[in-house]
């Protein structure tokens, strides 16, 4: 098993001025062991992937609430594997109705939560991805 900690990305794609979520999950993910780099508001996609190849990140966490979900969660897919980053999970939140999500995922997007989810939820489901593919890697 490797000790290197799973590395996260907390992007806040468009033009969404709300933080908030954002800042909450980066901490609940940190105090969960794993280690989080928050890039701040109004992110582009490409300036989202190009961080997170840089940064190697394991999963990229993107929160929108602009309603720009739709546009924002693919292209930030398509730019990763264009970077040969097609391991990486792509998860995130905000208000995205379910239909969508269902679209989202079908297109590579992982779990999406939505406002009031328990942030345990998102510390085990991101840890699940990672012992349901083989990854195994720590979070001590």
């Amino acid at each position: 098993m490797n000790d290197k900690k799973i590395r996260v990305l907390v992007a806040k794609p468009g033009l969404d001025g709300h933080d908030r979520g954002a800042k909450v999950i980066a901490a609940a993910l940190r105090d969960a062991g794993m280690e989080v780099i928050y890039t701040g508001l109004h992110q582009t996609p490409e300036k989202i992937a190009a961080t997170a190849l840089q940064e190697d990140v394991d999963v990229v966490a993107l929160s929108v609430l602009s309603g720009a979900h739709m546009t924002l969660f693919p292209r930030v897919v398509d730019l990763l594997q264009e970077s040969g980053m097609t391991d990486v999970l792509v998860t995130g939140g905000g208000i995205i109705p379910a239909e969508d999500a269902e679209t989202l995922q079908a297109k590579g997007v992982g779990r999406l939560f939505g406002p009031g989810t328990a942030t345990t939820d998102a510390v085990e489901y991101i840890r699940a991805w990672f012992t349901d593919r083989g990854v195994g890697r720590s979070t001590e």
